[in-house]
């Protein structure tokens, strides 16, 4: 990996609070990352390790909330070095689930999940000239107010919304550049 600037992992499978599920078993996300921390893999320490996971988190449906208007703010901070510094072992780790913890992760039969084609669409669009995490809040601001569910035969499934949910361990911004 010495010559990699990240490690990008992308998994689409069932899953709910916790668990993953593969062919033959089930497993926890931490797996995924355990290999890459800091002290496993001192090639990629200090170097971005994204994932990605679209799976269910649980069976819980978000009705959504009717809204009138909405109010936005950002905030930045800095962050001094030093030149002998320690690391945490799982730092420079960023997770994005394409649902949050207990609830459903919507797809469409025809496109697919909510999540890849707003990650995809902002992806391809923004790659270059977006740094990741800001690419990341448009991702969810799409799933969030682009999609809703559309099942008016079955009350239960319809007119329900979904959101991502982002953790993120960066200690610095990301932007992709051409090779």
């Amino acid at each position: 990996h010495s010559d990699a600037d990240c490690i990008l992992i992308t998994v689409l499978t069932h899953g709910k609070l916790d668990l993953l599920w593969a062919k033959d078993t089930a497993y926890t996300p931490d797996r995924l990352m355990s290999p890459f921390t800091a002290e496993k893999c001192r090639t990629l320490a200090e170097k971005p390790k994204i994932v990605f996971i679209q799976a269910c988190q649980g069976d819980l449906k978000d009705n959504g909330v009717t809204m009138t208007r909405s109010v936005r703010t950002d905030s930045d901070r800095g962050h001094a070095g030093s030149v002998q510094y320690k690391i945490p072992e799982n730092g420079d780790f960023l997770i994005m689930y394409s649902s949050i913890p207990h609830f459903l992760s919507w797809r469409d039969t025809t496109n697919g999940s909510w999540f890849i084609q707003a990650l995809c669409e902002v992806l391809r669009k923004e790659a270059y000239s977006t740094d990741l995490l800001s690419m990341l809040t448009k991702v969810c601001w799409k799933v969030a107010y682009e999609f809703q569910s559309f099942t008016p035969d079955e009350p239960a499934m319809h007119g329900k919304k979904q959101v991502p949910y982002l953790t993120s361990m960066l200690t610095r911004s990301v932007q992709f550049k051409k090779k």
